[in-house]
């Protein structure tokens, strides 16, 4: 279609319906292995899976994947979480972006109360098949650097990606790998069982995925109000 010599898009409202359908039918198929996996570590029907698979895992043990595995691990530690959030929170609020600020908090503070919650709720010991390089004293299920990692790295690239369109792929790309490594270093160092990370995904996904949609919200207002 052309109107005053200049081509309209026509696809724009198809192009929309069939992102957020997408959308709505990952969040439905994360639902749906959230609720598969609670009954089945209620039930404790996990632990051949999950031990298998830890135990394949170690056997590729080495010493330079104990020392990567421990760094990239720490990427979702407490010690590196917390300066990385105070300082997106700092530098939005510097340059005006009060939405993206606020929505940090939530998502952030919404991911700690989410992973506790279910931790105290499903009480599940972490896994003891080898002497451990780390030691962790809380519940094992969900994985809180599972869960944490994805809303909070996901929370960023979408923003720095929606502020720099041409570098979304690789900002998404690198996101995507950084939350993947975080959660394979819980399992090689022993400190997660696979079903841990899979719920800590599909949380902090469902999560993320309802943060978003808040901060659309608030920008919606803010367009209005201006």
């Amino acid at each position: 279609m052309v109107k005053h010599g200049k081509p309209v898009s026509i696809d724009s409202p198809a192009r929309a319906w069939l992102l957020n359908s997408g959308g709505l039918i990952l969040c439905l198929m994360a639902l749906a292995l959230l609720a598969k996996l609670c009954r089945e570590v209620w039930e404790k029907e996990t632990w051949r899976f999950d031990s298998s698979l830890l135990l394949w895992l170690h056997g590729w043990a080495s010493p330079w994947l104990d020392q990567l595995m421990l760094a990239l691990t720490r990427l979702g530690d407490p010690e590196v979480v917390l300066p990385v959030v105070l300082g997106s929170l700092g530098l939005f609020l510097w340059r005006r972006r009060r939405a993206e600020a606020l929505m940090l908090l939530v998502s952030c503070g919404g991911a700690l109360v989410l992973n506790q919650g279910m931790k105290l709720m499903f009480a599940r010991a972490r896994p003891v098949l080898w002497p451990r390089l780390i030691q962790e004293s809380s519940y094992s299920f969900p994985s809180g650097h599972a869960l944490g990692s994805l809303v909070l790295y996901g929370y960023l690239a979408v923003v720095l990606a929606q502020r720099y369109p041409r570098q979304a792929r690789w900002i998404h790309a690198i996101a995507i790998l950084v939350i993947l490594l975080i959660g394979l270093s819980r399992l090689y160092l022993g400190v997660h069982y696979p079903t841990d990370i899979a719920a800590g995904y599909a949380v902090g996904g469902l999560w993320l995925v309802l943060c978003l949609q808040g901060l659309n919200r608030l920008r919606s207002r803010r367009s209005v109000n201006d």
